[in-house]
């Protein structure tokens, strides 16, 4: 299993950068790097949207984004530290909200897909991304 933990959020001011982090205590190299890991975020008052997400090495090591962070957002993994980076650059008021981290089996996000919520099994409690004009 999995335990993701958010951490790097902040205030910012558009055209800033953060760096998120996500790390999974207690869980194995091996176990983690069998798990496709993934940016979810949430507006206040929207419902849940897909950010960004890291494949594992089994199944091509494979990156996606959303069409408005590409170019300016990078997904990264580091199975020897159990954690996934969200690189976040020209950051827009747009991008307010609180960023979660998700874990869900490799070979199920790959064939199920990437971007639904519902191909992950494992949750953080978020990191608040606030971005001012």
């Amino acid at each position: 299993q999995v335990h993701p933990v958010e951490s790097g959020g902040g205030f910012v001011q558009a055209g800033d950068s953060l760096k998120l982090s996500c790390v999974s205590e207690r869980t194995s190299h091996t176990t983690f790097g069998n798990y496709a890991l993934a940016w979810f975020r949430q507006a206040l008052g929207k419902e849940r949207e897909f950010v960004a997400a890291a494949g594992t090495f089994w199944t091509g090591g494979k990156t996606f984004y959303t069409d408005s962070v590409k170019g300016r957002f990078t997904v990264s993994r580091d199975n020897a530290r159990n954690t996934v980076y969200l690189q976040m650059n020209s950051l827009k008021p747009e991008d307010t909200a609180v960023y979660y981290c998700a874990a869900g089996d490799g070979d199920g996000v790959d064939g199920a897909g990437y971007t639904a919520t519902t191909n992950y099994g494992y949750w953080g409690q978020g990191t608040q991304v606030t971005v001012s004009s």
